[in-house]
């Protein structure tokens, strides 16, 4: 699944691809709003590991998990 992050006051946004599924991540989202803690963590595909400040957070946009298709459409 992508995950697209907008962060104030910079121009480029974070977007990397996880092997968590949708709900997984929304969970932790939303425990991190709902508990005021301070940062959200996320692993990408690769092992890579990020961390998010939630105050500087702008939005957040979660793809599909739909596997993408092999070969051409007509």
């Amino acid at each position: 699944m992508e995950i697209r992050i907008g962060i104030t006051n910079t121009g480029r946004e974070l977007n990397f691809e996880t092997s968590e599924g949708s709900d997984a991540v929304k969970a932790s989202i939303t425990a991190a709003f709902d508990q005021a803690a301070s940062h959200v963590s996320f692993v990408d595909v690769k092992g890579n590991s990020y961390i998010v400040p939630t105050a500087n957070i702008a939005f957040i946009e979660l793809g599909t998990e739909e596997a993408r298709r092999v070969g051409f459409v007509a």
